[in-house]
Protein backbone atom coordinates (compact mmCIF):
# COMPACT_ATOMS: atom_id res chain seq x y z
CA UNK A 1 0.00 0.00 0.00
CA UNK A 2 2.66 1.95 0.95
CA UNK A 3 4.81 1.75 -1.93
CA UNK A 4 1.91 3.06 -4.06
CA UNK A 5 3.12 6.98 -2.53
CA UNK A 6 6.17 6.28 -3.67
CA UNK A 7 6.50 4.70 -7.05
CA UNK A 8 3.37 6.10 -9.04
CA UNK A 9 4.97 9.63 -9.35
CA UNK A 10 7.91 7.95 -10.15
CA UNK A 11 6.55 5.63 -12.63
CA UNK A 12 4.40 8.50 -13.95
CA UNK A 13 7.93 10.53 -14.52
CA UNK A 14 9.53 7.76 -16.71
CA UNK A 15 6.16 7.54 -18.85
CA UNK A 16 6.17 11.32 -19.21
CA UNK A 17 9.99 10.89 -20.44
CA UNK A 18 8.91 8.61 -23.11
CA UNK A 19 5.82 9.74 -24.33
CA UNK A 20 6.33 13.30 -23.69
CA UNK A 21 7.63 14.03 -27.42
CA UNK A 22 3.86 13.33 -28.23
CA UNK A 23 2.19 15.83 -25.81
CA UNK A 24 2.21 19.54 -25.55
CA UNK A 25 3.30 21.81 -22.20
CA UNK A 26 -0.67 21.98 -21.09
CA UNK A 27 -1.19 17.99 -21.84
CA UNK A 28 2.11 16.75 -19.96
CA UNK A 29 0.96 19.46 -16.92
CA UNK A 30 -2.52 17.38 -16.89
CA UNK A 31 -1.27 14.53 -16.90
CA UNK A 32 1.29 15.12 -14.08
CA UNK A 33 -1.36 16.95 -12.09
CA UNK A 34 -3.50 14.12 -12.15
CA UNK A 35 -1.05 11.62 -11.17
CA UNK A 36 -0.41 14.11 -8.06
CA UNK A 37 -3.71 14.08 -6.99
CA UNK A 38 -4.01 10.37 -7.71
CA UNK A 39 -0.95 10.03 -4.99
CA UNK A 40 -2.37 12.22 -2.65
CA UNK A 41 -5.86 10.95 -3.02
CA UNK A 42 -4.07 7.13 -2.09
CA UNK A 43 -2.51 8.68 1.18
CA UNK A 44 -5.61 10.27 1.96
CA UNK A 45 -7.23 6.78 1.39
CA UNK A 46 -4.80 5.21 3.42
CA UNK A 47 -5.37 7.49 6.32
CA UNK A 48 -8.90 5.63 6.75
CA UNK A 49 -6.75 2.44 7.27
CA UNK A 50 -4.55 4.62 10.06
CA UNK A 51 -5.01 3.80 13.47
CA UNK A 52 -4.29 7.46 15.33
CA UNK A 53 -4.62 5.34 18.78
CA UNK A 54 -1.26 3.42 17.98
CA UNK A 55 2.09 4.64 18.65
CA UNK A 56 3.81 1.68 16.22
CA UNK A 57 4.63 1.71 12.50
CA UNK A 58 1.38 0.07 10.60
CA UNK A 59 0.86 -0.11 7.25
CA UNK A 60 4.64 -1.80 7.09
CA UNK A 61 6.11 -3.44 3.91
CA UNK A 62 9.53 -5.50 4.08
CA UNK A 63 11.39 -6.87 1.42
CA UNK A 64 15.01 -8.33 1.33
CA UNK A 65 17.45 -6.17 -0.52
CA UNK A 66 21.15 -6.47 -0.05
CA UNK A 67 21.65 -8.44 2.91
CA UNK A 68 25.35 -8.72 3.11
CA UNK A 69 25.47 -4.69 3.75
CA UNK A 70 22.34 -4.38 5.31
CA UNK A 71 20.19 -2.74 3.04
CA UNK A 72 16.53 -3.82 3.02
CA UNK A 73 13.58 -1.91 1.04
CA UNK A 74 11.55 -1.57 4.90
CA UNK A 75 8.93 0.92 4.58
CA UNK A 76 6.36 1.99 7.28
CA UNK A 77 4.45 5.20 8.44
CA UNK A 78 3.54 6.42 12.08
CA UNK A 79 1.73 9.45 13.81
CA UNK A 80 5.41 10.94 13.11
CA UNK A 81 5.36 10.85 9.26
CA UNK A 82 1.92 10.29 7.95
CA UNK A 83 1.45 14.39 8.52
CA UNK A 84 4.20 14.98 6.49
CA UNK A 85 3.38 12.75 3.99
CA UNK A 86 -0.01 13.85 3.68
CA UNK A 87 1.55 17.73 3.45
CA UNK A 88 3.81 16.24 0.38
CA UNK A 89 1.31 15.15 -1.52
CA UNK A 90 -0.95 18.48 -1.08
CA UNK A 91 1.88 20.17 -2.02
CA UNK A 92 2.51 18.26 -4.92
CA UNK A 93 -0.35 18.92 -6.23
CA UNK A 94 0.15 23.15 -5.85
CA UNK A 95 3.74 22.81 -7.17
CA UNK A 96 2.34 21.24 -10.17
CA UNK A 97 -0.62 22.94 -10.66
CA UNK A 98 0.39 27.11 -10.45
CA UNK A 99 3.60 25.35 -12.84
CA UNK A 100 2.42 27.33 -16.19
CA UNK A 101 4.16 28.20 -18.99
CA UNK A 102 7.06 26.08 -18.34
CA UNK A 103 9.86 25.53 -20.88
CA UNK A 104 11.49 22.07 -21.56
CA UNK A 105 7.95 20.65 -19.89
CA UNK A 106 8.82 17.41 -20.95
CA UNK A 107 12.16 17.47 -18.46
CA UNK A 108 10.54 19.86 -15.82
CA UNK A 109 6.99 17.94 -14.90
CA UNK A 110 9.04 14.83 -14.50
CA UNK A 111 11.15 16.18 -12.28
CA UNK A 112 9.21 17.25 -10.38
CA UNK A 113 6.86 14.15 -9.67
CA UNK A 114 10.38 12.42 -8.92
CA UNK A 115 11.18 14.66 -6.03
CA UNK A 116 7.55 14.18 -4.56
CA UNK A 117 8.28 10.51 -4.77
CA UNK A 118 11.54 10.76 -2.75
CA UNK A 119 10.26 12.61 -0.14
CA UNK A 120 7.65 10.35 0.39
CA UNK A 121 10.27 7.40 0.25
CA UNK A 122 11.97 9.05 2.71
CA UNK A 123 9.47 9.97 5.49
CA UNK A 124 8.12 6.21 4.99
CA UNK A 125 11.72 4.44 5.69
CA UNK A 126 12.41 2.58 8.32
CA UNK A 127 15.84 1.33 7.26
CA UNK A 128 18.58 3.91 7.86
CA UNK A 129 20.45 3.46 4.41
CA UNK A 130 17.10 3.16 2.31
CA UNK A 131 16.02 6.95 3.97
CA UNK A 132 19.82 7.62 2.95
CA UNK A 133 18.87 6.81 -0.46
CA UNK A 134 15.77 8.53 -0.54
CA UNK A 135 17.49 11.63 0.83
CA UNK A 136 20.16 11.72 -1.53
CA UNK A 137 17.55 10.70 -4.74
CA UNK A 138 15.49 14.34 -4.22
CA UNK A 139 18.91 16.03 -4.75
CA UNK A 140 19.14 15.43 -8.16
CA UNK A 141 15.51 16.72 -9.44
CA UNK A 142 15.88 20.00 -7.25
CA UNK A 143 19.10 21.26 -8.10
CA UNK A 144 17.83 20.71 -11.85
CA UNK A 145 15.23 22.62 -10.90
CA UNK A 146 17.07 25.18 -9.52
CA UNK A 147 19.70 25.94 -11.95
CA UNK A 148 17.42 25.04 -15.42
CA UNK A 149 14.58 27.11 -14.51
CA UNK A 150 15.47 29.33 -12.03
CA UNK A 151 16.76 33.28 -11.79
CA UNK A 152 19.77 35.27 -13.47
CA UNK A 153 22.03 33.33 -10.65
CA UNK A 154 20.73 30.11 -10.73
CA UNK A 155 24.21 28.57 -11.52
CA UNK A 156 25.38 29.61 -8.51
CA UNK A 157 22.50 28.89 -6.02
CA UNK A 158 22.14 25.83 -7.12
CA UNK A 159 25.94 25.06 -7.11
CA UNK A 160 26.00 26.18 -3.37
CA UNK A 161 22.80 24.31 -2.87
CA UNK A 162 24.59 21.00 -4.16
CA UNK A 163 27.78 21.53 -2.26
CA UNK A 164 26.29 21.70 0.84
CA UNK A 165 23.86 19.07 0.52
CA UNK A 166 26.51 16.59 -0.30
CA UNK A 167 28.06 17.51 3.10
CA UNK A 168 25.22 16.96 4.68
CA UNK A 169 24.72 13.53 2.93
CA UNK A 170 28.38 12.59 3.84
CA UNK A 171 27.53 13.47 7.45
CA UNK A 172 24.60 11.72 8.03
CA UNK A 173 25.82 8.65 6.16
CA UNK A 174 28.92 8.53 8.34
CA UNK A 175 26.86 8.84 11.08
CA UNK A 176 24.54 5.97 9.79
CA UNK A 177 27.24 3.84 9.38
CA UNK A 178 28.65 4.12 12.91
CA UNK A 179 24.88 3.66 14.28
CA UNK A 180 24.74 0.21 11.84
CA UNK A 181 28.00 -1.35 13.37
CA UNK A 182 27.52 -0.18 17.19
CA UNK A 183 24.00 -1.03 17.55
CA UNK A 184 23.66 -4.51 15.36
CA UNK A 185 25.75 -6.69 18.21
CA UNK A 186 25.86 -9.93 17.59
CA UNK A 187 23.09 -10.48 15.00
CA UNK A 188 23.57 -9.41 11.42
CA UNK A 189 24.73 -6.36 10.04
CA UNK A 190 21.35 -4.21 9.67
CA UNK A 191 20.21 -0.74 9.33
CA UNK A 192 16.87 -1.48 9.96
CA UNK A 193 15.64 0.96 12.69
CA UNK A 194 13.34 -1.07 14.65
CA UNK A 195 16.91 -3.57 15.05
CA UNK A 196 19.26 -1.34 16.06
CA UNK A 197 20.31 -1.23 19.93
CA UNK A 198 22.92 1.61 20.88
CA UNK A 199 22.22 0.84 24.88
CA UNK A 200 25.79 -0.63 25.28
CA UNK A 201 27.84 2.26 22.97
CA UNK A 202 29.56 4.64 25.07
CA UNK A 203 28.25 7.80 25.98
CA UNK A 204 31.51 9.83 24.00
CA UNK A 205 30.47 7.40 21.05
CA UNK A 206 26.96 8.26 21.15
CA UNK A 207 27.84 11.77 21.16
CA UNK A 208 30.00 11.78 17.85
CA UNK A 209 27.20 10.09 16.16
CA UNK A 210 24.62 12.78 17.01
CA UNK A 211 27.09 15.31 15.96
CA UNK A 212 27.22 14.59 13.25
CA UNK A 213 23.74 13.95 12.35
CA UNK A 214 23.02 17.71 14.12
CA UNK A 215 25.66 18.71 11.52
CA UNK A 216 24.51 16.95 8.54
CA UNK A 217 20.47 17.62 9.26
CA UNK A 218 21.17 21.10 10.60
CA UNK A 219 22.52 21.89 7.04
CA UNK A 220 18.75 20.64 5.51
CA UNK A 221 16.68 22.46 8.10
CA UNK A 222 18.74 24.75 7.90
CA UNK A 223 20.64 25.87 11.33
CA UNK A 224 22.48 29.45 11.61
CA UNK A 225 25.47 29.44 10.62
CA UNK A 226 24.24 26.76 8.06
CA UNK A 227 21.67 28.21 6.60
CA UNK A 228 24.01 30.30 3.71
CA UNK A 229 22.50 27.95 0.90
CA UNK A 230 19.10 28.83 1.35
CA UNK A 231 18.27 32.63 0.58
CA UNK A 232 20.37 31.91 -2.23
CA UNK A 233 18.02 28.78 -3.37
CA UNK A 234 14.76 30.46 -2.66
CA UNK A 235 15.03 33.80 -4.89
CA UNK A 236 16.64 31.89 -7.83
CA UNK A 237 13.92 29.18 -7.54
CA UNK A 238 10.92 29.35 -9.29
CA UNK A 239 7.80 29.74 -7.20
CA UNK A 240 6.45 26.24 -7.43
CA UNK A 241 10.30 24.86 -6.16
CA UNK A 242 10.29 27.25 -3.77
CA UNK A 243 6.86 26.58 -2.49
CA UNK A 244 8.10 22.66 -2.12
CA UNK A 245 12.25 23.77 -0.79
CA UNK A 246 10.13 25.30 2.22
CA UNK A 247 7.05 23.47 2.37
CA UNK A 248 8.43 19.76 2.75
CA UNK A 249 11.79 19.80 1.75
CA UNK A 250 13.42 21.53 5.05
CA UNK A 251 11.12 19.07 7.14
CA UNK A 252 13.47 16.36 6.00
CA UNK A 253 16.23 17.95 8.33
CA UNK A 254 13.47 18.22 11.43
CA UNK A 255 12.50 14.99 10.95
CA UNK A 256 15.52 13.10 10.30
CA UNK A 257 16.73 14.63 13.98
CA UNK A 258 13.38 13.89 15.54
CA UNK A 259 13.59 10.13 14.20
CA UNK A 260 17.12 9.37 14.13
CA UNK A 261 18.99 12.03 16.40
CA UNK A 262 16.42 11.62 19.49
CA UNK A 263 14.56 8.52 18.39
CA UNK A 264 18.11 6.35 18.41
CA UNK A 265 20.13 8.31 20.96
CA UNK A 266 17.60 9.45 23.66
CA UNK A 267 20.36 9.73 26.84
CA UNK A 268 23.16 11.76 24.31
CA UNK A 269 19.89 14.04 23.23
CA UNK A 270 18.86 14.57 27.10
CA UNK A 271 22.64 15.66 27.61
CA UNK A 272 23.31 17.97 24.73
CA UNK A 273 19.59 19.50 25.34
CA UNK A 274 20.20 22.78 27.11
CA UNK A 275 23.21 23.99 23.92
CA UNK A 276 20.27 22.75 21.34
CA UNK A 277 17.92 25.17 22.44
CA UNK A 278 20.48 27.66 23.01
CA UNK A 279 20.79 27.37 19.13
CA UNK A 280 17.21 27.41 18.69
CA UNK A 281 17.45 30.90 20.20
CA UNK A 282 20.54 31.83 17.75
CA UNK A 283 18.56 30.63 14.82
CA UNK A 284 14.78 32.44 16.01
CA UNK A 285 16.69 35.77 16.55
CA UNK A 286 18.81 35.59 13.68
CA UNK A 287 15.93 34.63 10.99
CA UNK A 288 13.88 37.37 12.54
CA UNK A 289 16.50 40.57 12.10
CA UNK A 290 18.00 39.35 9.17
CA UNK A 291 14.15 39.21 7.41
CA UNK A 292 13.63 42.85 8.63
CA UNK A 293 16.40 43.82 6.80
CA UNK A 294 15.58 42.73 3.56
CA UNK A 295 14.30 44.94 0.89
CA UNK A 296 13.68 41.33 -1.56
CA UNK A 297 10.22 39.85 -0.78
CA UNK A 298 11.08 36.35 -1.31
CA UNK A 299 14.45 36.84 0.76
CA UNK A 300 12.43 37.89 3.87
CA UNK A 301 10.33 35.10 3.58
CA UNK A 302 13.19 32.71 3.30
CA UNK A 303 15.44 34.28 6.16
CA UNK A 304 11.45 33.64 8.50
CA UNK A 305 11.87 30.08 7.29
CA UNK A 306 15.19 30.45 8.81
CA UNK A 307 13.39 31.76 12.60
CA UNK A 308 10.76 29.50 12.49
CA UNK A 309 12.49 26.23 12.20
CA UNK A 310 14.26 26.98 15.30
CA UNK A 311 10.84 26.73 17.06
CA UNK A 312 11.04 23.21 15.80
CA UNK A 313 14.91 22.80 17.10
CA UNK A 314 13.49 24.11 20.51
CA UNK A 315 10.88 21.44 20.70
CA UNK A 316 13.35 18.91 20.00
CA UNK A 317 15.54 19.71 22.22
CA UNK A 318 12.79 19.75 25.09
CA UNK A 319 11.79 16.31 24.05
CA UNK A 320 8.05 15.90 26.05
CA UNK A 321 5.55 14.15 24.74
CA UNK A 322 3.47 17.55 24.44
CA UNK A 323 6.49 19.45 22.74
CA UNK A 324 7.40 16.69 20.15
CA UNK A 325 3.39 17.01 19.65
CA UNK A 326 4.69 20.83 19.16
CA UNK A 327 7.33 20.18 16.82
CA UNK A 328 5.29 17.92 14.43
CA UNK A 329 2.69 19.90 13.94
CA UNK A 330 4.71 22.89 13.57
CA UNK A 331 6.59 21.30 10.87
CA UNK A 332 3.01 21.33 9.09
CA UNK A 333 1.92 24.48 10.06
CA UNK A 334 5.47 26.31 8.89
CA UNK A 335 4.53 24.07 5.44
CA UNK A 336 1.24 25.28 5.09
CA UNK A 337 1.92 28.98 5.96
CA UNK A 338 5.53 29.06 3.82
CA UNK A 339 3.95 27.98 0.87
CA UNK A 340 1.16 30.01 0.88
CA UNK A 341 3.53 33.10 1.12
CA UNK A 342 5.75 31.58 -1.77
CA UNK A 343 2.69 31.69 -3.72
CA UNK A 344 1.50 34.86 -2.93
CA UNK A 345 5.26 36.60 -3.67
CA UNK A 346 4.81 34.56 -6.93
CA UNK A 347 1.66 36.34 -8.15
CA UNK A 348 3.57 40.02 -7.32
CA UNK A 349 6.17 39.66 -8.94
CA UNK A 350 4.48 38.25 -12.13
CA UNK A 351 1.90 40.71 -12.14
CA UNK A 352 4.77 43.75 -11.28
CA UNK A 353 8.05 42.55 -12.13
CA UNK A 354 9.83 43.37 -9.30
CA UNK A 355 10.03 41.67 -5.60
CA UNK A 356 11.35 44.72 -4.03
CA UNK A 357 9.71 46.28 -1.07
CA UNK A 358 11.20 50.10 -2.13
CA UNK A 359 9.70 49.62 -5.51
CA UNK A 360 6.17 48.49 -4.64
CA UNK A 361 3.23 50.59 -2.91
CA UNK A 362 -0.64 50.50 -2.56
CA UNK A 363 -1.17 47.01 -4.38
CA UNK A 364 -4.53 46.65 -2.41
CA UNK A 365 -5.93 48.59 -4.73
CA UNK A 366 -9.35 47.42 -5.09
CA UNK A 367 -9.73 49.02 -8.28
CA UNK A 368 -6.53 49.00 -9.82
CA UNK A 369 -4.31 46.61 -7.89
CA UNK A 370 -4.30 42.94 -6.25
CA UNK A 371 -6.50 43.17 -3.51
CA UNK A 372 -7.36 39.31 -3.44
CA UNK A 373 -3.44 38.84 -3.35
CA UNK A 374 -3.03 41.47 -0.90
CA UNK A 375 -5.87 39.96 1.72
CA UNK A 376 -4.59 36.71 1.57
CA UNK A 377 -0.65 38.02 2.08
CA UNK A 378 -2.18 39.87 5.32
CA UNK A 379 -3.67 36.45 6.33
CA UNK A 380 -0.67 34.66 5.65
CA UNK A 381 1.45 37.29 7.69
CA UNK A 382 -0.52 36.95 10.43
CA UNK A 383 -0.38 33.16 10.63
CA UNK A 384 3.48 32.92 10.31
CA UNK A 385 2.60 35.94 13.59
CA UNK A 386 1.05 33.29 15.29
CA UNK A 387 -2.55 35.28 15.28
CA UNK A 388 -5.11 33.08 17.26
CA UNK A 389 -7.49 31.21 15.11
CA UNK A 390 -4.74 30.03 12.56
CA UNK A 391 -2.59 27.01 12.33
CA UNK A 392 0.77 29.10 13.55
CA UNK A 393 -0.85 30.11 17.26
CA UNK A 394 -1.24 26.35 17.98
CA UNK A 395 1.84 25.48 16.85
CA UNK A 396 3.80 27.83 18.20
CA UNK A 397 1.82 27.70 21.88
CA UNK A 398 1.77 24.44 21.96
CA UNK A 399 5.75 24.58 21.54
CA UNK A 400 6.26 27.43 23.92
CA UNK A 401 3.88 26.08 26.82
CA UNK A 402 5.73 22.63 26.94
CA UNK A 403 9.32 23.93 26.17
CA UNK A 404 8.79 26.70 29.42
CA UNK A 405 8.72 24.18 32.12
CA UNK A 406 12.22 22.82 30.75
CA UNK A 407 13.72 25.92 29.16
CA UNK A 408 12.42 29.37 30.45
CA UNK A 409 14.67 31.58 29.44
CA UNK A 410 15.39 29.83 26.22
CA UNK A 411 11.22 30.14 25.27
CA UNK A 412 11.28 33.68 26.39
CA UNK A 413 13.79 34.59 23.79
CA UNK A 414 12.10 32.43 21.23
CA UNK A 415 8.95 34.33 21.70
CA UNK A 416 10.77 37.62 21.27
CA UNK A 417 11.32 36.05 17.43
CA UNK A 418 6.91 35.86 17.58
CA UNK A 419 7.00 39.75 17.77
CA UNK A 420 9.66 39.84 15.38
CA UNK A 421 7.72 37.85 12.84
CA UNK A 422 4.88 40.51 12.94
CA UNK A 423 7.48 43.38 12.47
CA UNK A 424 9.20 42.82 9.41
CA UNK A 425 5.66 40.93 7.94
CA UNK A 426 4.08 44.45 8.79
CA UNK A 427 7.11 46.65 7.03
CA UNK A 428 6.40 44.83 4.00
CA UNK A 429 2.73 44.37 3.92
CA UNK A 430 2.98 48.61 4.85
CA UNK A 431 4.95 49.69 1.94
CA UNK A 432 3.86 46.79 -0.58
CA UNK A 433 -0.12 47.18 -0.14
CA UNK A 434 -0.81 49.76 1.63
CA UNK A 435 -1.25 53.39 0.49
CA UNK A 436 -1.01 55.19 -2.98
CA UNK A 437 -0.67 52.67 -5.68
CA UNK A 438 2.25 52.90 -7.73
CA UNK A 439 5.27 50.66 -8.61
CA UNK A 440 8.50 52.28 -10.06
CA UNK A 441 10.36 49.46 -12.09
CA UNK A 442 12.60 51.43 -13.95
CA UNK A 443 14.71 54.86 -12.88
CA UNK A 444 13.35 58.07 -14.76
CA UNK A 445 9.86 56.52 -15.84
CA UNK A 446 6.89 57.24 -14.35
CA UNK A 447 5.36 54.22 -12.38
CA UNK A 448 2.98 51.77 -13.44
CA UNK A 449 -0.45 52.47 -11.51
CA UNK A 450 -2.52 49.88 -12.92
CA UNK A 451 -2.02 46.08 -13.29
CA UNK A 452 -4.24 43.03 -14.62
CA UNK A 453 -6.02 41.08 -11.87
CA UNK A 454 -5.23 37.63 -10.68
CA UNK A 455 -7.32 35.26 -12.42
CA UNK A 456 -9.19 32.85 -10.27
CA UNK A 457 -7.52 30.04 -11.68
CA UNK A 458 -4.26 31.76 -9.96
CA UNK A 459 -5.49 32.56 -7.11
CA UNK A 460 -7.20 28.80 -6.31
CA UNK A 461 -4.38 27.28 -4.76
CA UNK A 462 -3.54 30.44 -2.21
CA UNK A 463 -7.42 30.34 -1.23
CA UNK A 464 -7.54 26.60 -0.21
CA UNK A 465 -4.15 27.11 1.36
CA UNK A 466 -5.31 29.87 3.45
CA UNK A 467 -8.45 27.82 4.34
CA UNK A 468 -6.51 24.75 5.38
CA UNK A 469 -4.65 27.06 7.78
CA UNK A 470 -7.79 28.49 9.68
CA UNK A 471 -9.16 24.86 9.39
CA UNK A 472 -6.36 23.74 11.65
CA UNK A 473 -6.35 26.37 13.34
CA UNK A 474 -9.65 26.63 14.62
CA UNK A 475 -10.14 22.60 14.45
CA UNK A 476 -6.39 21.21 15.57
CA UNK A 477 -7.56 18.23 17.08
CA UNK A 478 -8.05 16.57 13.30
CA UNK A 479 -3.91 17.17 13.50
CA UNK A 480 -2.93 16.16 16.57
CA UNK A 481 -4.75 13.08 17.54
CA UNK A 482 -2.55 11.79 14.93
CA UNK A 483 0.50 12.94 16.10
CA UNK A 484 -0.09 12.37 20.08
CA UNK A 485 0.81 8.39 20.45
CA UNK A 486 3.64 8.50 18.42
CA UNK A 487 5.20 11.66 20.25
CA UNK A 488 4.05 10.24 23.69
CA UNK A 489 5.98 6.88 22.71
CA UNK A 490 9.59 8.49 21.51
CA UNK A 491 9.67 11.00 23.97
CA UNK A 492 12.47 10.39 26.29
CA UNK A 493 11.44 13.24 28.98
CA UNK A 494 8.28 11.18 30.21
CA UNK A 495 8.45 12.88 33.42
CA UNK A 496 8.04 16.47 32.53
CA UNK A 497 4.66 18.38 31.88
CA UNK A 498 2.79 17.13 28.73
CA UNK A 499 -0.77 17.26 29.08
CA UNK A 500 -1.72 17.18 25.55
CA UNK A 501 -5.37 17.36 26.61
CA UNK A 502 -5.14 20.60 26.32
CA UNK A 503 -4.32 21.17 22.71
CA UNK A 504 -7.43 18.61 22.27
CA UNK A 505 -9.99 21.05 24.28
CA UNK A 506 -8.57 23.60 22.56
Amino acid sequence: MLSTLVWTPVIGALLLVLLGARLDSQKLRQISLGIAIATFGWSIYLLTKFDISLATIQLSESLAWLDPIGLSYRIGVDGLSFPLVLLNGLLMIVAVYISSDIQRPRLYFPLLLILGGGVNGAFLSQNLLLFFLFFEAELIPLYLLIAIWGGERRGYAATKFLIYTAISGILILAAFFGMAALGSGDAAFTFNYQDLNLDGVSKTTKGVLLLLLLLGFGIKIPIVPLHTWLPDAHVEASTPVSTLLAGVLLKLGTYGLLRFGLGLLPDAWQAIAPFLAGWAVVSVIYGCLTAITQTDMKKMVAYSSVGHMGYILLALATATPLSLLGATFQMVSHGLISALLFILVGVVYKKTGTRNINSLNGLLNPERGLPITGSLMILAAMASAGTPGMVGFIAEFVIFRSSFAVFPVQTLLCMIGTGLTAVYFLIMIDRVFFGRLAVEQVANQPPITSFPFAKWQEKFPAIALALIIIFFGLLPSYATKMIESSASAIAPNQTKPNKIALIQSS
